[in-house]
């Protein structure tokens, strides 16, 4: 004879393989407080406040190339080879004496995507001419 509590306590046993299905409650109905509204309607108002921002921004950036291809113009270069003991202060320098140096550099770093100040002998950089 089988103990009635051990029965009681131990799993179904299903032999289609299947789990036993069992009824679930109705959840009871979603209670938020002030502080949860806020954060509910709150954070995604300022992620849609941030992205309008953003948007707008962008569409609106003054930086424009040219209205058409025929307003485009190339800036004149030459190539020039860095030679040991040269920077890019001398560089500017030799090439446009009557401009600021500064602004020389700027442009060198510019056209040869350079991030450092540095550059190496025998380094070929395009250098403005105008």
């Amino acid at each position: 004879m089988q103990d009635l509590t051990s029965r009681q306590w131990s799993a179904p046993v299903s032999t289609s393989g299947s789990a036993p299905r069992q009824r679930r409650e109705p959840l009871p109905p979603l209670r938020l407080t002030r502080r949860g509204r806020i954060v509910l309607i709150g954070i995604p108002l300022v992620i849609l406040a941030a992205i309008l921002l953003s948007l707008a921004g962008f569409l609106n950036a003054p930086a424009k190339a040219a209205d058409s291809a025929a307003d485009l113009s190339l800036t004149p270069t030459v190539s020039v080879t860095v030679q040991a003991g040269q920077s890019l202060w001398a560089i500017a320098s030799t090439v446009a004496p009557e401009r600021d140096p500064r602004d020389v550099i700027a442009d060198i770093a510019q056209l040869n995507n350079l991030s450092a100040g540095g550059v190496v002998p025998g380094q070929q950089l395009f250098v403005p001419t105008r």
